[in-house]
């Protein structure tokens, strides 16, 4: 069961790494302006569920545990 919580905070990790990863593109765009930081609290939120997500499958597990 371990093995399983591992395997999705892995996973969420790996979405939240490829969401907030710098896409492609060329050295002379703009600075980054305000405008743009305009994801970032709903990136948060993003963040915010994915740790509670975590915490939920390491509750699961620990339950789990002490069932047998």
């Amino acid at each position: 069961m371990r093995l399983k919580v591992a395997a999705v905070a892995v996973a969420l990790l790996a979405g939240l790494t490829a969401g907030c990863a710098p896409h492609g593109g060329t050295a002379d765009k703009a600075p980054a302006t305000p405008a743009t930081r305009s994801g970032y609290p709903e990136m948060q939120k993003k963040v915010a569920a994915a740790e509670s997500a975590v915490a939920r499958a390491d509750q699961d597990a620990t339950q789990d545990d002490t069932d047998r």
